[in-house]
């Protein structure tokens, strides 16, 4: 990408109503735009560091026998009727539609009955399983209040995954594969160091879920955890009962905010079961199928990793997610020419500044978009034919050869 060719103007101030360092940082450096509270739309950066997250959700639930669906956004209300979640008291965050020729449709705020009832058609004896299936999709949630920028949305996007096992053996199986493979997620995605599996509520499914805490002042949890971080609990289930589990006591809890970016839960036959997905086992008998339901907020991380990785000067980007590994800039007339030969390329992994600004102008933009490496080529770099490069994450700056540079490109 050559910034001269690109629509995006990097932005002194953020939108007033913008509290959150990293939502005010996403709006400056252009990689999204606010529509309204809780809208936000996602320019080209933005577009790219939402596939580098997706790109690394999919290898991982591939690797563990994922299947990639795309549901319908739309939803009917039959199935959801069947499970009492179509009434706006029971689940109050609907957005509905009316039908030009009469009826009422749904925009899906989240998945679990579309995906059992589909999984009818293609579920009907034990050798039909296990299926797990997954998504990437919008979600539409009528918030309250939507606050901390891309974190709480009315509109974003989602990865749901959804379990189908015979027996509660094989589910638990499966769901602890699951637990396995979000780590190795948020470890990749650059936030696993401040990310803990929290123990939180599992309503009248299972004792309890599951939930991905990563540990943010903007978060919206308060979570709590003993001093060597081996228990972690969401202030939901802070009981006396469950610290006697837990064998910790109250006054020894330290507690700090946090921001849910995953969450996994085991359903048994919640769905299954009122919308009669059912199998046939090896005796010849029909049984509901036993579920479980795993969902990464990727909008909300993306927001997530922005809020944790950013310093005073803009966001830090770890390198697996930004959207290009190195911010180009030359100086002078021979460092512009030769910034030139160097781009063409390596367009992909390169954020070419262009614009006719002063350096220092480029400088301070290089910081704002945290991009991870800035190299600088001017007359100065190429009379020792090399270039300045400097990393955003910790600011050291070393003269690198050009020979050695190559060697830096994928």
């Amino acid at each position: 990408m050559r910034f001269s060719q690109t629509f995006i103007k990097t932005l002194r101030d953020a939108p007033k109503d913008e509290t959150a360092r990293g939502a005010q940082y996403l709006n400056r450096a252009g990689y999204v735009h606010k529509e309204m509270a809780g809208v936000y739309d996602y320019l080209p950066l933005g577009l790219r560091v939402l596939e580098k997250i997706k790109k690394i959700i999919r290898e991982e639930l591939n690797a563990i026998g994922g299947q990639e669906v795309l549901m319908s956004t739309l939803q009917n209300p039959a199935p959801w009727q069947k499970t009492d979640r179509w009434d706006p008291e029971k689940i109050d965050v609907w957005f509905k539609t009316e039908l030009s020729a009469g009826g009422e449709l749904g925009l899906a705020p989240t998945h679990e009955e579309p995906f059992t009832n589909m999984m009818k058609n293609y579920i009907s004896s034990y050798k039909d399983l296990p299926v797990y299936t997954y998504q990437i999709q919008t979600k539409f949630r009528n918030e309250l209040r939507a606050k901390s920028g891309i974190m709480r949305t009315r509109e974003f996007l989602m990865n749901d995954m959804y379990s189908f096992s015979a027996d509660e053996s094989s589910h638990d199986q499966f769901y602890h594969e699951v637990e396995k493979a979000y780590a190795r997620i948020f470890d990749r995605l650059g936030i696993g160091e401040d990310t803990y599996q929290t123990f939180a509520s599992g309503g009248v499914f299972s004792k309890y879920s599951h939930e991905f805490q990563t540990l943010t002042e903007v978060g919206e949890d308060t979570i709590y955890y003993n001093t060597d971080k081996t228990v972690f609990l969401n202030e939901e289930v802070l009981e006396d009962e469950i610290l006697e589990e837990f064998n910790v006591k109250r006054n020894e809890l330290a507690s700090a905010r946090g921001a849910e970016v995953g969450n996994i839960f085991t359903l048994k036959t919640k769905y299954s079961a009122p919308l009669e997905l059912n199998y046939t086992n090896q005796d010849g008998e029909r049984q509901p199928v036993i579920m479980g339901c795993y969902g990464i907020g990727i909008s909300r991380v993306m927001g997530v990793i922005a809020e944790k990785c950013a310093d005073e000067k803009g966001l830090v980007w770890p390198e697996a997610v930004a959207p290009y590994r190195f911010y180009l800039i030359g100086i002078g007339e021979k460092g512009q020419a030769r910034a030139e030969e160097l781009y063409k390329g390596h367009e992909k992994e390169i954020l070419f500044d262009d614009r006719d600004l002063r350096p220092g102008e480029k400088f301070a933009d290089a910081e704002l978009l945290g991009i991870p490496y800035r190299i600088v080529i001017s007359d100065k770099t190429l009379n020792n034919d090399a270039v300045e490069l400097t990393s955003r994450s910790d600011s050291e700056t070393k003269n690198l050869p050009f020979s050695e540079l190559e060697q830096m490109f994928s």
